[in-house]
């Protein structure tokens, strides 16, 4: 079993910095790709940025130049630095890592429980 608990979020004013952080704990897997997710109000959950083990990195049109996505693989975190945001960024934010079991060696998804991050303008 793999377990992710998201850190960071919050209330900021319309231009400001905040940063995510989420941390993979459990034992006998392998991570993938990491990557943010977010859900507004009324609308679909959407991928904002992710990373894979190697350091590839894509990100959504709209944050692409403004948030960056980080990860310290011996430590199973991701991080997710978002500057200039928008009251279009308000949403809860969710981590997700994709993952193999090493004993089935089979793939699995996971999320974590999700974080608000709300952009007043």
């Amino acid at each position: 079993q793999v377990q992710l608990v998201e850190s960071g979020g919050g209330l900021v004013q319309t231009g400001g910095s905040l940063s995510l952080s989420c941390v993979a704990s459990g034992s006998g897997f392998s991570i993938n790709s990491m990557g943010w997710y977010r859900q507004a109000p009324g609308k679909q959950r959407e991928l904002v940025a992710v990373i894979t083990s190697g350091g590839s990195t894509n990100y959504r049109d709209s944050v692409n130049g403004r948030f960056t996505i980080s990860r310290e693989n011996a430590k199973n975190t991701v991080y997710l630095q978002m500057n200039s945001l928008k009251p279009e960024d308000t949403a809860v934010y969710y981590c997700n890592a994709k993952v193999v079991v090493l004993s089935n060696v089979s793939g699995y998804n996971y999320w974590g429980q999700g974080t608000q991050v709300t952009v007043s303008s």
